[in-house]
């Protein structure tokens, strides 16, 4: 078995490796890059590979960074199936038509401005290109062993992150019955993440491709972190201000609906309008109250006993874009959850816009945020940023509530890759430190070398590893 690195490897977004076993290739996730301008051009890139020979893709969840170049795969050549855990395959056009869409509106805007000797602009992919892509998915439960190809099995177990998330055991047996196994983690949530159940503890492989977005950090206790959000409100309230929370519209969003829930009475929040401005959102809580099986038992037990986070008596989903314009005439009492979790697309940008000059503004980031962003930029510091062709002023006040990630910290990826041995002597595989900038992996690998004894691999795009 040979593991290529083609994406994700040096960085956090863009996930992308191919596996080549028992005369079979196949790929892990197929996500866009994302960032700045000169990271997301990179998408229309050719892939390094040709699309049209590979034999299947596994996906490990649904946020756009793992899956949004899949219709762009099957636009350039690719036949085979799709393997998806069922809430993820549910999620998944959810995700990609919001992402064609955007897409086609910008090739729109860019081609209105475009001189005649200019080429037209196109988009990365249409919405017609992902129902396309949708029809190659084939939905696979948690915990149930699959042939997907000759000689080739994989298993989805719940990786924490988001609904449907997955770490995916992979295995290989050649004619000889020699078999090796690869896990790759795809993104692992943290212990006691509100909705959904812990990251399953994988056994045994022969090498491990983890992710390492917060390979060199601790988050807060989680406690102290709701504290903290509860005391950003209730100082927002008092400052007749508005609070603006760009989010993704699977994961945080729902999380921050479940402690609005949790303390709705100690936080005061029926005085407040809460809105959750974004064209996906029911659908994805729809997705979400399906799957409620995957729950972990105090989201099963909040569901009874509280207000229903995703019913909540002064929650409005906006669906239409002057529904989403009309939230900025409100000048205090909003609570406003949008998209993008970057800040780099989506409604989020149109409220920013408003509302950034404003002092009693508290703008609170919940999740990471990559380099070239314009989450990144505010969150360090700038006094001001360019949204929409207009120069804004930040004078809002910004918060970085660590302690919301969906990712594992440092501790969680060590605990969670600790578990695993080989089957041959019972020593930890081999590793490759994936998904994360080089500062959090490097940090992560001596760690890991100083607990375990195992040198760590830093991936780079074109490396190989042999299994």
């Amino acid at each position: 078995m040979r593991v290529y690195f083609h994406g994700a490897a040096g960085e956090v977004t863009g996930s992308l490796h191919e596996v080549e076993a028992v005369g079979r290739r196949l790929l892990l996730d197929c996500g866009m890059i994302q960032g700045s301008p000169e990271a997301e051009r990179r998408n229309l890139e050719p892939f390094p590979f040709d699309p049209g020979a590979l034999d299947a893709l596994v996906i490990s969840h649904a946020h756009i960074d793992h899956i949004g170049r899949v219709p762009l795969l099957v636009k350039r050549g690719f036949r085979g199936p799709i393997y998806a855990q069922q809430a993820t395959a549910e999620l998944m056009p959810v995700m990609l038509l919001d992402a064609a869409s955007i897409s086609e509106g910008e090739a729109e805007r860019a081609n209105r401005h475009r001189r005649a000797n200019e080429p037209e602009v196109l988009p990365l992919y249409t919405r017609d290109d992902v129902n396309e892509a949708m029809a190659r998915v084939r939905a696979l439960p948690y915990d149930a062993r699959h042939e997907i190809l000759p000689g080739i099995e994989i298993n989805f177990r719940d990786a924490g992150h988001i609904l449907g998330s997955s770490s995916v055991e992979l295995w290989a047996r050649d004619d000889a019955g020699r078999s090796r196994k690869l896990v790759f983690s795809g993104d692992i949530g943290p212990k006691g993440t509100p909705i959904l159940r812990d990251p399953a503890t994988i056994d045994s492989a022969d090498l491990v491709l983890m992710e390492s977005t917060y390979g060199d950090r601790l988050h807060r206790d989680r406690a102290e972190t709701i504290r903290e959000l509860g005391g950003i409100l209730d100082a927002a309230w008092r400052e007749g201000g508005n609070v603006l929370i760009p989010a993704f519209a699977v994961g945080r969003s729902q999380e921050l609906l479940y402690w609005f829930a949790r303390h709705w009475d100690e936080w005061g929040l029926a005085r407040w309008r809460i809105f959750l401005d974004s064209p996906m959102a029911a659908k994805v809580v729809a997705i979400y109250d399906r799957h409620a099986d995957l729950f972990d038992e105090d989201a099963r037990r909040v569901w009874k006993e509280k207000p229903n986070p995703f019913r909540l008596p002064n929650l409005h989903v906006t669906a239409t874009r002057d529904e989403s314009m009309a939230i900025n005439r409100i000048d205090s009492g909003a609570i406003v959850i949008a998209g993008s979790g970057m800040a780099n697309a989506g409604r989020i940008l149109h409220h920013f816009r408003h509302r950034l000059d404003r002092r009693n503004t508290h703008v609170v980031f919940v999740g990471y945020q990559a380099e070239g962003t314009l989450g990144r930029r505010l969150v360090d510091g700038a006094k001001w940023v360019r949204i929409h062709g207009h120069d804004v002023r930040v004078n809002a006040q910004r918060h970085t509530v660590g302690g919301l990630s969906a990712h594992a910290d440092q501790h969680g990826l060590i605990d969670w890759y600790g578990a695993i041995r080989t089957d041959g002597d019972g020593r930890h595989p081999p590793l490759a430190l994936v998904h994360g900038e080089d500062k959090a992996r490097e940090a992560l690998a001596g760690e890991i070398g100083e607990r375990y004894g195992v040198t760590a691999t830093l991936a780079r795009p074109d490396m190989a590893l042999e299994v």
